[in-house]
């Protein structure tokens, strides 16, 4: 099979849309598929191996006809049409990932030349769906015109559902974890805290974008009561952002600059050693789909206090304890819940583990991608 990926980012990039396209890429060639993917040039700096050829299609440029709004949406459709039209032509199968003009030309253009075509949906285009009535709307004609469209969690299908956007082929398939975030026990924490020079007692962890919606603020906030009961108590913070210097000013200004370290970004090698280190991962966040920083911590047999974001009340009824929830955007009940834990720490439970394999594991998210695309290819029964 020849399997061709429409995605607006790539790795380096660690955007969820750019890691799963890359994980699914990975498993085809291993599986003996041929693949190709178009996407925008990634923001971030590495060298990633990307398991096929790579047609990059430039992002709005700086030149006078992009930076006026009609002329510039007019040559960025001409640039993505051209780099898809011939991949398309060479593939059996597209898979397009997220929203935008690249993904939405992707499926149209799939369609025109009557292939099947799976559209993957993350998250922000269904929270921020509104229907454009009386226009054009590339999107919702994407949407429907695909053979199938997955979504990150079960939570994000439900809601399409209830804005109306009830199709045949609707799938929830939940996000892999990389194999580099491993389980740790009591000893295997204990060895990873020592090599990363951790000598705090407690250990909290987030990691997420600071941007309003990741509600870190709530999180420092509340550690000025989490430090009054437990003052050795260390919040690592793995994330770059707009809000970087306006949450070192909060911490400074709730007195507990000396408990919160900002890491900024951060690789995942790196990621997967905070997650085995610490005791809680806390997910303040205002809105997710499905937080995959939250099961990459789980993974690592590091349990989660979450807000009640439709992500984490998913969690909560997949792993039951080992997913606490607290009310959205209230510092002491979330304080609460985090000195309760310190005051009876516990690694993940086994079944967590079991859960984990069953639902995220490489394995399974393949074979569930692998047997869509058999049926899509099969068309219609």
């Amino acid at each position: 099979m020849r399997v061709l990926h429409v995605t607006p980012h790539l790795p380096p990039d660690q955007a969820a849309n750019a890691l799963l396209p890359w994980q699914l890429g990975t498993w085809a060639a291993q599986a003996g598929d041929a693949v190709e993917y178009v996407a925008h040039p990634p923001r971030a700096v590495g060298q990633v191996t990307i398991a096929g050829p790579v047609t990059w299609v430039a992002r709005r440029t700086r030149r006078f006809y992009d930076r006026v709004v009609p002329l510039g949406a007019f040559s960025s459709g001409f640039r993505i049409r051209r780099a898809l039209t011939p991949a398309i032509a060479r593939a059996d199968l597209v898979h397009v990932h997220s929203n935008g003009l690249l993904a939405e030309l992707g499926v149209l253009l799939s369609q025109q030349q009557q292939k099947p075509v799976i559209l993957t949906l993350y998250g922000t285009e269904i929270w921020h769906y509104e229907p454009k009535h009386g226009r054009p709307d590339l999107f919702t004609r994407a949407y429907h015109g695909a053979s199938a469209v997955t979504f990150y969690s079960e939570r994000l299908l439900a809601r399409a559902r209830e804005l109306g956007l009830t199709r045949r082929g609707m799938h929830a398939i939940y996000p892999p974890v990389a194999d580099v975030f491993r389980w740790h026990d009591a000893a295997d924490q204990l060895e990873t805290r020592m090599a990363l020079g951790i000598q705090n007692r407690h250990v909290l962890l987030n990691v997420k974008r600071l941007h309003p919606l990741a509600g870190q603020r709530y999180l420092i906030d509340a550690m000025n009561e989490v430090v009054r009961t437990h003052p050795d108590t260390r919040l690592v913070i793995c994330g770059t952002g707009a809000l970087a210097d306006e949450l070192r000013a909060t911490a400074r200004s709730a007195g507990v600059e000396r408990h919160v370290e900002f890491k900024g970004l951060v690789d995942n090698a790196t990621i997967s050693r905070y997650c085995g280190a610490a005791d809680l991962f806390v997910l303040p966040s205002l809105l997710e789909a499905l937080p995959t920083v939250a099961v990459e911590a789980l993974a690592s047999g590091t349990p989660v206090v979450s807000s009640d974001n439709p992500g984490g009340l998913e969690l909560n009824e997949l792993f039951g304890p080992d997913v606490a929830i607290v009310p959205r955007e209230q510092p002491l009940a979330l304080a609460s819940a985090i000195t309760d834990f310190l005051d009876n720490k516990r690694r993940a439970r086994p079944e967590t583990r079991e859960t984990l394999t069953q639902e995220f594991g490489a394995a399974s998210v393949a074979a569930r991608y692998r047997e869509l695309y058999s049926s899509v290819c099969r068309g219609p029964a």
